[in-house]
């Protein structure tokens, strides 16, 4: 008997060999959260767990042949956007997805490691915004990246706000704002759509620096909108998820912690044990 396929997730992103982010990371939380992954390579990195030491973007031309390749076979729910390593990517992705208008898009718009290691050239947030904002279901930046995204004057003290304005005026669905960045007692995270705020969710601050948080609720989110969820309860339940894992991160290295996409399963056999 044939086994109906799971939802089918298309990733562009860079390589982590540490499996921390990147698409290591984006295929984990795919795969915790029911979907397959299909993974468009954009750049291949070196580095570990406490930093990043090097990125080479991979040719517009091989980022394109393998996702034009994928989705002439398969028919996939989501599409997730991560590091894409240069203008010249930006443009071919752009470029792919616009074929493809009725899969929801998430971007996540990767600048910067977690330990602020540069990853993109200094036109990639105008890239973004100009060619991959407007086709993007959900947006997924911390406070870092809609500055640095929405062209803010000042990247340190823009409002929030009005920097998701601008990304939402450029076309995009909805705007997810992250507030791990931000001197809050609380992470405060904050869903935008045109002329409103559609939630606002606050998460204990856990201690702790983390390897590829944003990658998981970017993905997170890409997979429970291919289950058919709303973009609201997506987002919501995505952070859920999110939170779990970093509550459950472990240090497998001597920099960050790595959040555990299968926490669930761990605790189960936990519980086996018991």
């Amino acid at each position: 008997m044939l086994v109906p396929a799971p939802p089918l997730v298309l990733v562009f992103a860079g390589s982590d060999p540490t499996a921390g982010a990147g698409l290591q990371a984006d295929l984990l939380t795919l795969g915790s959260l029911g979907c397959h992954g299909l993974t468009v390579v954009t750049a291949l990195t070196v580095q570990d767990t406490a930093g990043v030491e090097r990125v080479m973007p991979l040719g517009p031309d091989w980022v394109m042949d393998q996702a034009r390749r994928l989705l002439a076979d398969m028919a996939v729910s989501a599409i997730k956007i991560g590091l894409l390593g240069s203008v010249e990517n930006a443009a071919a992705v752009a470029e792919v997805v616009a074929e493809h208008p009725d899969v929801p898009l998430v971007l996540d718009p990767v600048l910067a490691s977690g330990r602020g290691d540069r990853l993109a050239d200094e036109g990639t947030p105008a890239a973004l915004r100009e060619l991959l904002v407007p086709q993007s279901t959900v947006v997924t930046p911390n406070s870092v990246e809609v500055r640095r995204l929405a062209l803010a004057a000042d990247e340190h003290d823009a409002p929030l706000a009005a920097c998701a304005e601008r990304l939402l005026s450029d076309g995009a669905a909805y705007v997810l704002v992250t507030g791990t960045h931000e001197r809050t007692p609380q992470v405060v995270n904050t869903l935008y759509a045109a002329d409103c705020v559609v939630r606002e969710d606050r998460w204990e601050r856990l201690p702790g620096a983390y390897h590829g948080s944003g990658c998981t609720l970017a993905s997170a989110i890409a997979a429970l909108l291919a289950n058919g969820l709303d973009v609201p309860q997506a987002v919501r339940e995505a952070q859920e998820y999110t939170w779990q894992t970093l509550r459950a991160a472990f240090r497998p290295g001597m920099g960050q912690l790595v959040p555990d996409r299968f926490f669930w399963a761990r605790a189960a056999g936990e519980d086996d044990a018991a």
